[in-house]
């Protein structure tokens, strides 16, 4: 078979998954279950690129392949999941918002992509920061924003403008240090308030 499927990519095959997956719970109705599959595929890929670099003898084409694979996935989960996860739950406020926010998350993938391969080009290393907010902050913010709206009036105005907010912030050359551990850490915590938070909606105690 073509490709890779040694352990370095698991975590992203499984993220893209939890995509697809997401995204037929929307469609069906389930949209809380949607957005517990963007919050996983999003603690996913906080430890993917570290699960990848404990490979010490990766070559070339697979290090190449790693990234591809994991830009292409965060199309997929998060500008393309929460575009349909918005606009299965308050179809009529998503109607702009939702393209506009998935076109704007793949304008700022593949800006990084060509900047990426210059900079490893000319620099080498780890990168420090990124510029412009990635487009894995979906799978935070965009539950927060979701969560807002079952909890306040005018959910769907909730919505359609954090999706909004969200696109401008992927193509503005805003300088956002790239997390570290600790940071992770946090931003999962974060994470997990969100899950019981809509835990607690879908049971109907909030």
């Amino acid at each position: 078979m073509i490709g890779f499927y040694d352990y370095t990519v698991l975590a992203t095959y499984a993220a893209t998954a939890l995509g697809v997956t997401g995204m037929f719970q929307a469609v069906e109705g389930r949209h809380l279950t949607a957005v517990f599959c963007l919050l996983a595929a999003g603690l996913l890929d906080c430890f993917d690129g570290r699960i990848a670099r404990t490979k010490k003898d990766r070559s070339r084409r697979q290090q190449s392949f790693g990234i591809q694979i994991d830009s292409l996935n965060d199309v997929l989960c998060f500008g393309s999941l929460p575009s349909v996860a918005g606009y299965c739950a308050w179809s009529r406020w998503s109607d702009a918002p939702a393209p506009v926010f998935t076109l704007a998350g793949l304008i700022r993938l593949a800006y990084f992509n060509v900047t990426e391969e210059e900079r490893q080009q000319t620099e080498g290393g780890g990168r420090k920061y990124y510029l412009g907010l990635p487009i894995t902050a979906s799978a935070l913010a965009f539950p927060l924003f979701y969560l807002l709206g079952l909890l306040l009036p005018g959910g769907p105005y909730i919505l359609a403008a954090g999706m909004l907010l969200l696109a401008a912030l992927y193509v503005t050359p805003l300088h956002i240090p790239k997390p570290g551990l600790a940071a992770i850490c946090l931003l999962s915590a974060v994470g997990a308030l969100e899950l019981a938070g809509l835990i607690l909606a879908a049971l109907g105690r909030l």
